[in-house]
């Protein structure tokens, strides 16, 4: 099999590298056949779920909220932080302002958010 092609193969192959991973000490030697078996359907079922599950890059949006969570923000905290009026931030958690390119630099850098998604480009993988 060099492609898993429908959803029961799917279940069947995660299943399987569920057990291995269960049943494998941490240090089983890569060259055992229960080890390569596992890497091999590891692969095989990363590469379906990648096909028909992909992970979309997040909004500003949503980093924004997640920042302020991790770091017990309000949105007046973040303003001060940010050095950006309230209102503005206001009007880019709800998505109705994008920032300018001086607040995207300040954000990337004082948030820790990838500048493309600040900027809301994509970038190549």
């Amino acid at each position: 099999m060099t492609k898993i092609e429908n959803e029961i193969q799917y279940k069947i192959a995660l299943k399987r590298v569920e057990e291995l991973m269960l049943s494998l000490p941490e240090d089983t030697p890569e060259d055992t056949p229960e080890m390569v078996e596992l890497t091999l359907l590891g692969n095989l079922v990363a590469d379906y779920e990648e096909e028909h599950f992909p992970i979309e890059r997040p909004s500003l949006v949503d980093m924004l909220k997640l920042r302020m969570y991790e770091m017990g923000l309000t949105q007046v905290a973040l303003s001060k932080l940010l050095g950006i009026n309230p209102s503005r931030i206001c009007e880019y958690l709800s998505g109705k302002k994008e920032p300018t390119l001086m607040q995207a630099r300040v954000m990337s850098q004082k948030l820790n958010i990838d500048p493309a998604i600040v900027l809301g480009v994509d970038t190549p993988c």
